[in-house]
């Protein structure tokens, strides 16, 4: 792919598209990691959950800064700077969606 014939509108769709791939590619894996965890845990006769204990349910991300795909929010508690800058640049939450 050449990337220098492409539109700036067309670079900036690449990109968010490639940042969805990057996020779904982490969340497919982390969910095999987990079912083989699950897996090997029963084969020893537990839950992973006895082995593991209780813990604090971890949130993912729903919202991702489209300037900076390393900035994400769960969309709970105090909004972040650059969410509420989106914001009140003309974004929507809904365009700012994971």
């Amino acid at each position: 792919m050449d990337l220098t014939t492409l539109s700036l509108a067309d670079l900036k769709k690449l990109r968010k598209d490639v940042e969805k791939a990057i996020t779904g590619f982490e969340v497919r894996k982390k969910q095999e990691a987990l079912a083989a965890l699950e897996a090997k845990a029963a084969e020893m006769g537990f839950s992973l959950s006895e082995l593991t204990g209780p813990g604090k349910k971890a949130t993912a991300p729903k919202y991702r800064n489209p300037e900076d795909g390393n900035q994400t929010w769960t969309g709970r508690g105090r909004q972040p700077d650059w969410f509420k800058a989106a914001i009140a640049s003309g974004k929507t939450a809904e365009e700012l969606k994971i």
